[in-house]
């Protein structure tokens, strides 16, 4: 990282260097910036080998962290007003419980409605922001 650092320091002189369109410092430019590729791509080709590959997420203890995390309060907000939201996220990490036993223990809301509004799969399913044979939007 740091040869890159540097390599890009050395470009970005060099393009300051280029008085009158000459581009004396062409070479200089063309050099660190494959050198640089050249790096970064034995970098990731070695992080890929050494570090990702074989590498399984544990569904088992995402889904125990997703349920411990009190951010699952904004889930709430349109169901019952972000005050109340808000108030549930505090009980639960008072009372070191999670978001889902706080609501179970207050009886805000039945089993299927917790189910439906804690369904994990639909919050990181990505949802396209246009109509079908619209142009999106963004």
């Amino acid at each position: 990282c740091g040869q890159v650092i540097g390599n890009d320091t050395a470009i970005t002189l060099g393009g300051l260097s280029g008085n009158f369109e000459l581009n004396v410092m062409m070479p200089l430019i063309a050099f660190n910036l494959l050198e640089s590729i050249r790096l970064l791509s034995n970098a990731i080709e070695n992080f890929t080998e050494r570090c990702i590959k074989g590498l399984e997420a544990d569904k088992q203890r995402c889904r125990e962290m997703v349920e411990k995390s009190l951010a699952l309060a904004t889930v709430l907000t349109p169901k019952v007003g972000y005050d109340e939201a808000s108030r549930i996220a505090k009980e639960a990490y008072e009372q070191k419980r999670t978001i889902r036993e706080q609501i179970e223990k207050e009886g805000l809301f039945s089993k299927e409605e917790m189910d439906q509004l804690f369904d994990f799969q639909s919050m990181i399913s990505f949802q396209r922001p246009y109509k079908k044979n619209k142009r999106p939007i963004y």
